[in-house]
């Protein structure tokens, strides 16, 4: 048999033959049936077919390969295109949203000092200006003599959201209480604004913006406001659409009208029972004054639409909704005017983060309380002790409702290093006690003789007043543990509670500030301030009540057929 023309075949072939056993070998040997491939031509024909298949798999993987990198190609593509629209539309939304200052002047109150979990609450002042200077607020009506004056903030409510995020409180001011507006500074345009008395809260708006309004209900209420919201008329009716409507009660059919003694009116128009208000009509139930008889009630009537459009909210499952996500941040972000800090989308996303783990029933809504003014019965005046206990409540960041689980009281006697003597301790005491009127003259004095008389006898009075509603024990918090068993122990000898110790970053070492709440007396006797114990005439709406229907003044009472 000659040799193979292609040895490596020839050798493949032999090498087969001997591992297919003798039959086979001898067969191929004799050169098989005619028609049969011979020896050479059958290894030959299996090299071919190994080489054809071969060259297949190559083309198959090419193929492969450039399908997978089309693929690759396609998805960087979209990817980078989803990337650069995300960007786009993220920068968009923020190029939508306008601010200015958090703060208009000074009202001389400090951050509350973080809780054992160095948490703090979190106040943001709301506000709807009755602004008309733009087309879309003066079609929503109104006084058009205004079109062109700076605007005024009709609607003033102070959220406040616990340290724990547990419970949440939001008080309203109705727009006419007389008060105390202080020194402001526009910072648009640079003019400064006296401090005046005498003035309608609302017209806080006018002398310096949002950071004077905040500014003002800093000094009233000697709660640290950490960001002011602000929504005008157009606004309004834009969040209004974009949630779908809020539920609303009347007892009675409304039309809030002209009336031959009382000029103008809201126009709202309902049946008695409840409505789905949206748009312009939503409008007009937040602006209802005549129709529910006074500021008071438009307050109540606020808190209720509130606590229906918190309600709608839980209900929707707008987080898994892309469609109305996206329309919703783009209504907010163009109606929503905020303090500089949260200025931008993820910042006011987790602001609203912060009030969504808050349980229904563990929000609550009140107004401060207020009588009417001796110079016009058209004004309101705060009714000053009812006031302040509800102030006390937000300043201690004590919940307005009583749902929640009842908390373990500060130990009297904490742990940590015992405090130094007595005698080495060097103490500032400081008169805060001129907080909405002249400071009691030598309190400083009259305290510091009473820590003498405890063993504290470097305790020096402080030349320099800070008004300031309730009275403190500060200490450096560098000063750590040791501080705060120092500070703790001059709480202790004055009788004021363990609530009282604040560790101060700014604090040069211990300092007694004498508040509002101790003007006399050397006992210092605490307010009490417990959850859900509200005054008189806070009108209190909790968020879960849905059973909450607006009396109608009988004047604007609507048969539902004229």
């Amino acid at each position: 048999m000659g040799r193979s023309s292609t040895s490596g075949e020839g050798t493949r072939s032999r090498t087969h033959s001997r591992r297919q056993g003798g039959d086979e070998g001898a067969g191929d040997r004799d050169g098989g049936r005619p028609g049969d491939a011979g020896p050479g031509d059958a290894a030959g024909g299996r090299a071919s077919h190994r080489r054809g298949k071969s060259r297949k798999r190559a083309a198959k993987k090419s193929r492969v390969r450039r399908v997978f990198r089309w693929i690759a190609i396609s998805m960087a593509v979209l990817i980078l295109g989803t990337a650069t629209a995300g960007y786009l539309y993220y920068r968009h939304l923020n190029n939508n949203i306008r601010s200015s200052a958090r703060s208009g002047g000074e009202s001389g109150v400090k951050k509350a000092a973080p809780n054992a979990q160095g948490d703090t609450p979190l106040n943001i002042l709301l506000l709807g200006s009755d602004s008309r200077n733009s087309a879309e607020n003066v079609k929503l009506g109104g006084s058009k003599d205004t079109v062109g004056d700076k605007p005024r903030a009709d609607v003033q409510m102070l959220l406040h959201i616990s340290a724990d995020r547990k419970n949440s409180s939001l008080v309203s001011i109705p727009r006419d209480t007389i008060l105390e507006i202080p020194e402001c500074t526009d910072p648009d345009t640079g003019q400064k604004y006296p401090a005046t008395d005498n003035r309608p809260i609302n017209e806080s708006l006018q002398r310096g913006g949002p950071g004077c309004t905040l500014t003002t209900w800093e000094k009233l209420t000697g709660v640290y406001i950490d960001h002011w919201i602000m929504l005008d008329f157009a606004g309004v009716v834009a969040m209004a659409d974009a949630i779908g409507g809020v539920d609303v009660c009347v007892k009675t059919g409304v039309w809030d009208r002209p009336t031959r003694l009382v000029p103008g009116g809201s126009g709202l128009k309902l049946p008695a029972g409840t409505s789905t208000v949206r748009g312009k009509q939503a409008l007009q139930w937040l602006r209802t004054r005549h129709a529910f008889g006074n500021d008071q009630n438009r307050a109540k009537a606020q808190h209720m639409y509130m606590n229906s459009m918190l309600r709608t909210l839980k209900k929707q499952n707008l987080w898994s909704d892309a469609g109305r996500l996206m329309n919703l941040a783009e209504t907010a972000t163009k109606a929503l005017q905020v303090s500089d800090e949260i200025r931008s989308v993820p910042k006011l996303y987790d602001l609203s983060m912060q009030l969504k783990s808050v349980p229904i029933d563990r929000i609550t809504m009140a107004t401060m309380p207020t009588a009417e003014w001796s110079q016009d019965r058209n004004k309101l005046v705060p009714v000053e002790k009812s006031a302040d206990a509800l102030w006390r409540l937000l300043r201690e960041d004590v919940a307005f409702d009583k749902n929640g689980k009842e908390k373990k009281k500060p130990s009297a006697s904490p742990s940590g290093p015992p405090a130094a003597d007595p005698a080495t301790l060097g103490i500032s005491v400081v008169n805060g006690t001129g907080v909405g009127q002249a400071p009691k003259d030598g309190r400083a004095t009259e305290v510091a003789d009473i820590l003498h008389g405890k063993g504290f006898a470097a305790a020096e009075t402080s030349q320099n007043p800070e008004p300031l509603k309730d009275t403190v024990v500060r200490y450096a918090k560098e000063d750590g543990d040791q501080g705060k068993s120092d500070a703790l122990s001059v709480a202790t000898a004055l009788g004021l509670p363990t609530t009282s110790v604040k560790a101060d970053p700014q604090a040069g070492g211990l300092t007694v500030v004498v508040g509002a709440d101790w003007r006399e007396g050397t006992a210092y006797k605490a307010p009490k301030a417990e959850a859900g114990d509200l005054p008189d005439g806070a009108d209190d709406i909790n968020a879960a009540d849905k059973g909450q229907c607006m009396d109608i003044y009988s004047v604007y009472k609507w048969d539902g057929k004229s």
